[in-house]
């Protein structure tokens, strides 16, 4: 039995993944400091949600909606600064490690047991991320990858605490976690000369597209699919994040990036195409 909104939340992960893609030529082209970048594209995306859903924004308080933003701001914060001291690559890969402990943490707190092709598509997406990520991989500093580990946790935990609150207001806690991302690079923007023309505009686009439009997106997808279909499914993200880099700035992937980006494409295709034809028995009688 097909779900309509089932399939239509499918396709606004794949657009937020999409809109989240664009953060690596974007960052590319901010000359400040990552904390700063973090920072000021949060007070960015926390302003434009705010004037986009005006209204409609309903602040809640309480344990859960608190913790919710700090677990985005951790994911954004801590992925800042696991990318300043180990390879972005390192720092990419540990990241999307978050498919395990959302399947785990679901499971608990959702009562959303994983199925067979949740395992089989983690499976291939972290071995494919680990083919396409390969010639970047680095033992080289263990706090970065300590980080990164951190932020894929933090990352887990986002989403199910965001799948939690499915029919509450997620926006609102979306919006204090930017406001708190701004607060924690506060410090680094205040340090940091002010950016230039292209920078600013870069970093508008960040907060506007990259975090405030994609999160509208993926907050409207995560009432109607489970939390492994909300990590899995985007999970296209880091893939598409190069080939915007090598359109925009001429990086061009390695053959070997290449065949694992591929695994990780139809894994995904896969998955989304079997979600929208087999919607889970959660998402159906929720």
């Amino acid at each position: 039995m097909r779900d309509p909104a089932h399939t239509r939340s499918v396709f606004l992960l794949l657009a937020a993944a999409l809109c989240w893609s664009l953060g690596g030529v974007l960052l590319k082209s901010v000359n400040w400091p990552p904390l700063a970048v973090g920072g000021g594209r949060g007070l960015i995306a926390a302003i434009f949600l705010m004037l986009v859903l005006g209204r409609s924004l309903k602040f809640q308080w309480g344990l859960l909606p608190i913790a919710t933003a700090v677990a985005y701001a951790g994911c954004t914060v801590l992925f800042a600064a696991a990318t300043k001291l180990t390879t972005a690559a390192n720092a990419i890969l540990l990241q999307y490690t978050a498919p395990v402990y959302v399947a785990l943490l679901g499971a608990w707190l959702l009562k959303e047991k994983p199925r067979r092709a949740d395992w089989v598509t983690m499976a291939f997406v972290f071995t494919g991320m680990a083919i396409f990520l390969f010639d970047g991989l680095r033992f080289n500093s263990l706090p970065g990858i300590l980080l990164a580990i951190a932020s894929g946790v933090s990352f887990a935990f986002m989403i199910v605490l965001l799948r939690m609150q499915r029919d509450g207001s997620p926006l609102s806690s979306i919006v204090l976690g930017n406001l708190l991302g701004f607060f924690i690079g506060l410090p680094s923007m205040l340090g940091a000369p002010f950016p230039d023309g292209g920078s600013l505009a870069a970093l508008v686009i960040l907060g506007v597209v990259q975090l405030g439009f994609a999160y509208i997106l993926y907050a409207r997808a995560i009432r109607h699919v489970t939390a492994l279909e909300g990590v899995l499914i985007p999970v296209i993200e880091p893939i598409l994040n190069p080939l915007w880099v090598m359109l925009v700035i001429g990086e061009v992937p390695s053959s070997l990036a290449l065949v694992g980006g591929g695994i990780v494409l139809g894994a995904v295709t896969w998955r989304a195409v079997d979600s929208i034809l087999r919607p889970p028995r959660e998402v159906l009688n929720p």
